[in-house]
């Protein structure tokens, strides 16, 4: 008979100890949204805190266009293209880039620093500092940057014709295969062949700084037009932004996401090139590297 009522007694306990257990994590939204996990890398253990919720995403592309400002493009009848996209994705309207001039704000949006870098010079010596690209070879997923006119794969020149090594960030990083650094011209026609997150960097010509804002928009509907099609079936993504604008004090940028797991609309909140760094860490579960560590993810645009 005490053996029974023991048994009961347990049995009660048990039952109370899990709702109370439910009960606290019910009250605890910060607990249901967030997922922590533990990852070892060179630089010891660290914990990832992937904050909010994430849609799970096939491919992202991201282009970085140069120096303009969201009055310059917005609305511009020369950007049509452009502005097509932007009315159906998530136009981010309080974007700035960080640094003057390109280099360092290049180097922000991949590391997460600028690595003491202030100038368009190459260099003095490759960087083994974390970035997105090791991070993602880290966690068995895939990088590779996209650059017109880069003449052959892992090239560590400064120019050729009218591509320019300060828009490569990957370039710098002993710490990246050369096979990271590709030309453009091995953008694969089969996107199912692209890496998990690839960057485009069109050349001088094509990307705003020495052409108009009419031919790079011809050459982005050209080139990128395709991927965004296949993307909205591919649960894929792209992102295209800028490396600074044209100088102002606020150094507001264009920045836009379309796919299918976005939310159209304007988003107001402030933000830079370490929120873009963090918000790709964050989607594939990834460390985070320089300041990104430091701010939050960009969770407000997805469905």
């Amino acid at each position: 008979m005490l053996k029974k009522w023991g048994l009961l007694l347990l049995s009660v306990i048990f039952i109370l100890s899990a709702c109370t257990n439910e009960s606290q994590t019910q009250n605890n939204p910060k607990k249901q949204n967030q997922t922590h996990q533990k990852t070892t890398n060179k630089t010891g253990t660290k914990e990832i805190i992937k904050e909010g919720k994430f849609p799970k995403i096939n491919k992202i592309v991201i282009v970085v266009e140069e120096n303009h400002s969201q009055e310059q493009i917005i609305g511009n009848l020369s950007a049509s293209y452009i502005n097509s996209l932007i009315s159906k994705g998530a136009n981010l309207t309080n974007n700035h880039g960080i640094h003057r001039p390109s280099q360092p704000n290049y180097l922000d949006m991949f590391s997460g620093s600028n690595q003491n870098i202030s100038d368009n010079e190459v260099p003095k010596s490759k960087f083994s500092a974390a970035n997105l690209g090791s991070e993602l070879i880290e966690k068995n997923y895939t990088f590779a940057g996209y650059s017109e006119d880069l003449p052959l794969v892992g090239f560590d020149g400064k120019t050729n014709g009218h591509y320019v090594r300060k828009h490569n960030p990957w370039v710098n990083f002993s710490n990246l295969p050369k096979e990271a650094n590709q030309p453009f011209a091995n953008f694969p026609d089969d996107f199912n062949q692209l890496p998990t997150i690839s960057f485009v960097i069109p050349n001088q010509q094509n990307n705003m700084h020495d052409g108009t804002i009419e031919k790079a928009d011809q050459w982005l509907k050209e080139n990128i037009d395709p991927y965004v099609h296949w993307a909205q079936k591919n649960n894929s993504l792209l992102i295209v932004t800028w490396d600074e604008d044209n100088g102002t004090k606020d150094n507001t940028i264009p920045t836009f996401f379309v796919g299918p797991m976005v939310k159209p609309g304007e988003f107001n909140e402030k933000l830079n090139h370490y929120y873009l760094l963090r918000t790709l860490e964050d989607l594939y579960g990834l460390a985070h590297a320089g300041e990104s560590n430091s701010v939050k993810p960009i969770t407000s645009i997805w469905k």
